[in-house]
């Protein structure tokens, strides 16, 4: 008897070995056809695993994430057997599932085209229709190699060459396309369902290296019912309407060149914008008593050694070597914050010390990767490290997480999800270390009475992290805010406070950005908004606006007075209607503009035009001023 258990702690009975399938069927017809996989003690497999032993199971279905992602995958294998069949001379390379869809790279000599794009979408549908069965095959190695070496699918060989020679060879055949893969799939093409679309062609490198060939990636989205493709090509509509490297240059925010790519000019209205959130961050950090530091953007190689920034992330580093002497520009703040703690002898009376910067950092990314103010070589961190005794971790971890939380509400964002990384496989500083700072991040989240998601294995090399998820207006995710916990680098640096009982201590290192990259977070904010910034951060918050030039002498008082109150300000005293005025200004994103009139001189008020409203407010001078404070 085989004693199989549910999700829901059910328990089902059967005489003999069972497919994944026929417990579905056993559960429900509905079931049976929705059932796409199966999780058998927390490990995917294919719907079609045997089970011969007594075990844990859970259907996983399309309305599952896990579903959804299998069921990309095998839409990408779906795409690959359509380019097969339209263009058997492209070579096969790699396609995994991603956010929102998948893609799958491919050799070929002629570039596809968006009218390839649609013959291969509709061959899918075809493919679809002929509900093939995808069936999973384990090969001896030498065979697989020369199976795909014969159908002159060089860059599949190449890959089970390089498999480890324990590492299990496994197929899948559907009709009479035959891939290598891990897994796990669907249990036929008909399961894939028709609620997919071929979106964009991009360049790719053969396995992300720049040495080797270009390929031609092919992006998708697929979606488990047509509710849910609909509204997520409607997302992808609205996402342009505010791409930020749109608006940005409509509303003179800030410009990129290729004499500096990946690092952004800011102009006056943007650098306006940016010094604002910090302004806004350091009244933020004095109230929870941080002090603020600055530290060298160049730094000695073996700096970069203690910490194991050089060989974690080497390759992205900006180096240069002076008398004998190697430096790097540095990517991250923590080394330099290092050493500014080490500089005295530090009291357990000092702690907890809290130690800000808005660092400048530079990273060597990939000119392929660079998007607009979103990914860049050049930005500035928020940055934040608290140095404090083992038993304060708990109170400081809570109180980082109270002020991400607090701080992302002042800028309209309370959708926040957090998730929760932990050890990777990479990484510094012994199991009982870790252990120990799991155990107190994870508290913290726990006491707070907070949801998480686990994020395994993702954890900074030198401790575990929280990270912070904003959904912006359309439903976007943007990770921004980290904190982490850490033991190693204090161990590295060879830190220590002077403890109550006279001894030397070392002290636990919390790292914490709230918005991350500035760059970023602005990119994020221009779009969250369209551009319509709350008015405390826009960088020009009214426009006076004359309707004839006789009111121009009022309109001059008028921005006077609002200059003097500190309120960001134009004026617009040009030979123009005023309707031409008020459209101008408005596509400018400008929050208010105070029309102005001989009618107005005359009461001393004011109609204001609020952005996006269509009517207008009558307001005295002293009244309207007072509400824009």
């Amino acid at each position: 008897m085989i004693a199989i258990s549910l999700p829901d702690g059910n328990k089902l009975d059967f005489d003999k070995p069972v497919s994944g399938l026929e417990v579905a069927a056993s559960i429900g017809a509905g079931l049976a056809k929705a059932a796409l996989a199966i999780e058998v003690d927390g490990n995917l497999q294919d719907l079609s695993t045997v089970i011969n032993a007594d075990t844990k199971i859970a259907i996983i279905t399309g309305k599952d994430d896990k579903g959804l992602e299998i069921l990309r995958h095998s839409c990408a294998h779906v795409m690959a057997e359509a380019v097969k069949e339209l263009y058997p001379e492209v070579q096969v390379t790699i396609g995994p599932s991603i956010e929102n869809g998948f893609y799958y790279d491919f050799a070929r000599k002629k570039p596809f085209t968006p009218e390839d794009l649609e013959k291969i979408e509709k061959r899918m549908q075809e493919i679809v229709k002929r509900d093939e069965k995808i069936e999973r095959e384990v090969w001896n190695r030498d065979d697989a190699i020369k199976f795909f070496e014969e159908k002159g699918e060089k860059y599949k060989a190449e890959l089970i060459h390089d498999l480890p020679q324990d590492e299990t060879i496994t197929l899948y055949r559907q009709g009479d396309f035959v891939d290598l893969c891990r897994g796990v799939h669907v249990p036929s093409t008909g399961k894939v369902g028709s609620h997919f679309k071929l979106m964009k062609l991009a360049g790719a490198y053969w396995r992300g290296d720049s040495k080797n060939e270009m390929l031609q990636r092919i992006y998708g989205t697929c979606w488990n019912d047509k509710k849910a493709l609909k509204a997520h090509l409607n997302m992808l509509e609205e996402a342009e309407k505010r791409d930020h490297r749109r608006l940005g240059k409509e509303m003179d925010l800030f410009r990129f060149y290729d004499e500096a790519p990946g690092a952004a000019f800011w102009l006056p209205k943007g650098l306006i914008i940016f010094n604002k959130i910090i302004e806004y961050m350091r009244h933020r950090h004095d109230e929870a008593d941080y002090v603020e530091i600055k530290t060298p953007e160049l730094l000695d190689r073996s700096l970069w050694e203690t910490s194991g920034h050089w060989e974690k992330f080497r390759e992205h580093m900006f180096t240069c070597e002076d008398n004998d002497r190697s430096f790097a520009v540095k990517h991250m703040n923590c080394p330099g914050g290092m050493l500014v703690y080490n500089r005295n002898i530090v009291s357990y009376r000092d702690l907890p010390m809290r130690v800000a910067e808005f660092g400048r950092c530079h990273r060597n990314e990939a000119s392929g990767a660079l998007h607009g103010l979103m990914r860049v070589k050049a930005f500035t961190m928020d940055d934040a490290h608290v140095f404090c005794t083992e038993d304060q971790m708990l109170d400081e971890c809570c109180s980082v997480i109270n002020l991400i939380l607090d701080v992302y509400k002042d800028f309209g964002f309370e959708n926040i999800r957090i998730k929760f990384s932990d050890r990777p496989e990479k990484r510094i500083g012994t199991d009982e270390t870790w252990d120990k700072l799991e155990a107190s991040l994870l508290g913290a989240v726990e006491h707070m009475g907070l949801d998480y998601t686990l994020n395994k294995g993702e954890g900074a090399f030198y401790g575990p992290k929280l990270e912070f998820v904003l959904r912006d207006a359309i439903g976007r995710d943007w990770q921004c805010g980290t904190l982490q916990v850490d033991l190693n680098l204090p161990e590295r640096f060879k830190s220590t406070y002077i403890g109550e009982d006279g001894e030397k201590h070392q002290p636990v290192m919390l790292h914490r950005a709230l918005l991350g990259s500035l760059e970023r977070f602005i990119g994020i904010l221009i779009e969250h908004y369209v551009g319509r910034f709350p008015l405390w951060l826009a960088p020009v918050q009214v426009v006076v606006a004359t309707i004839t030039s006789d009111a121009d002498d009022y309109g001059r008082e008028i921005y006077s007075i609002l200059r003097k109150a500190g309120i960001r300000t134009n004026l617009d005293i040009r030979n123009e209607k005023i309707n031409y005025k008020i459209r101008e200004h408005s596509h400018a994103k400008i929050p208010q503009i105070f029309v102005v009139g001989k009618r107005e001189e005359e009461e001393k008020t004011v109609a204001i035009r609020h952005l996006g409203g269509k009517s207008q407010e009558i307001l005295a001078l002293d009244e309207a001023i007072a509400k824009l404070k």
